[in-house]
């Protein structure tokens, strides 16, 4: 089983501009900076996207967090439960739920604004040991930076990588909700002794190696992943957006293009980049750091295309509706 702990949230997505309901029948003339678009509620959070999408390729798949008890909360465990993924190391709380407000550019590249103070995911407390079942743990996002549940997950990582379980890790950086940069970026650092899998993007790479005005951004992430994987992860793969996946392990680094698509909105692609990374490297029984390893060019050439696949049908939809298996076998 492939455990994935962190927030569960509801997404708060614009809709098109729809006629004004006041006058029914008629052509609204108003110009649209004078309405607010509507706000569609829809299931999110990076862990949560990434465990749906675990679920929907048809791996055995947990999710471990805390959820809230109000309406979101039930909404959002129906989800879990509607894609196969057990929820017995859910905590509940009566808390809210963490809302994050969506922003979504011409490109349908998204920003996001956060509501997240005194809601329920923030109070995860650390479980009991996970069931020896348990093959890998993913972790990731606002998990890891909002207190107190942050040191609740980072004990749950250090202490099942101390006992042999296949880790990843996803830091999907949300500058907005990191009060002290550096000190984030020194917690990073410690981490990567305890992490077999990294899994960021380029924009996230340069921000945590300080390089964001490089000249030469791809380079820069590249430079960046090549130091961090000297600090402990047998592997890092790097998301380029439309140019596609690279992989870098101590042989070298590959890369992968990325799946053409018409892009509705970019919700959910590097979550599901997540599991479809797991979900593949599962199938080619490499879900242990030697093994990870062990992978040549030809085995990391269909992870990172299955993973581009699967990111790429995510794409071609509104909100985080991550792939079932079907719609990315080949």
């Amino acid at each position: 089983m492939i455990v994935v702990a962190g927030e569960a949230l509801i997404d708060l997505v614009p809709s098109p501009q729809q006629p004004s309901p006041d006058r029914p029948g008629e052509e609204d003339t108003a110009s649209p900076d004078d309405r607010l678009p509507a706000l569609q509620p829809q299931r999110g959070g990076g862990p949560y996207n990434t465990a749906v999408a675990l679920g929907r390729l048809g791996s055995p798949t947990a999710f471990c967090s805390r959820v809230s008890t109000d309406a979101f909360g039930t909404s959002l465990l129906d989800g879990l439960h509607r894609s196969g993924v057990d929820t017995s190391l859910v905590q509940r709380g009566s808390e809210p739920t963490t809302l994050a407000v969506a922003d979504i550019s011409q490109d349908g590249s998204a920003g996001y604004g956060f509501y997240a103070e005194g809601t329920a995911d923030r109070l995860f407390a650390l479980p009991p040991a996970l069931p020896d079942t348990v093959r890998a743990l993913s972790l990731g996002t606002c998990s890891l930076v909002l207190e107190p549940g942050a040191s609740a997950y980072e004990s749950l990582l250090r202490r099942e990588a101390g006992r042999g379980v296949f880790t990843a890790l996803d830091p999907n950086i949300r500058a907005g909700l990191i009060p002290e940069p550096d000190a984030y970026r020194s917690r990073f650092r410690g981490w990567l002794p305890h992490v077999a899998l990294l899994k960021l993007s380029e924009e996230d790479a340069l921000w945590l190696a300080e390089a964001e005005d490089a000249a030469d951004g791809g380079r820069a992430a590249v430079t960046a992943a090549e130091e961090w994987l000297d600090e402990g992860p047998a592997a890092i793969v790097l998301t380029r957006g439309g140019d596609g996946l690279t992989v870098l392990t101590r042989g070298g680094a590959l890369s992968v293009p990325g799946e053409r698509v018409e892009v509705v909105d970019t919700i959910g692609a590097g979550d599901t980049v997540n599991a479809a990374l797991l979900h593949r490297l599962d199938s080619h029984g490499a879900l242990s750091y030697a093994a990870v390893c062990a992978l040549g060019d030809d085995d990391w050439r269909d992870i990172l295309r299955f993973a581009a696949r699967a990111a790429a049908v995510t794409c071609s939809r509104a909100g985080a509706q991550p792939p079932f298996a079907a719609e990315v076998a080949g």
